[in-house]
């Protein structure tokens, strides 16, 4: 089953970083951090706590659990 999470690509365009930004923050391709956000791929939990750092938000938000970031 493919899981997209709206809030992880939205909060990654509001804060104007690329993927590519990203994928190397995350020691992946721009390729596989796309497959990421398609849902082509699964998070890892270690993954989703990199993102959730990055922007100062809680892993939930990421997976669109609540609004409360």
């Amino acid at each position: 089953m493919k899981m997209i999470y709206v809030n992880i690509r939205s909060i990654r365009e509001d804060n104007d970083v690329t993927q590519q930004e990203m994928a190397k923050l995350l020691n992946v391709s721009q390729n596989t951090y796309s497959q990421y956000e398609t849902g082509k791929i699964e998070w890892t939990a270690s993954t989703l706590i990199k993102v959730a750092d990055y922007f100062n938000v809680s892993v939930d938000y990421l997976l669109d659990r609540t609004e409360k970031k």
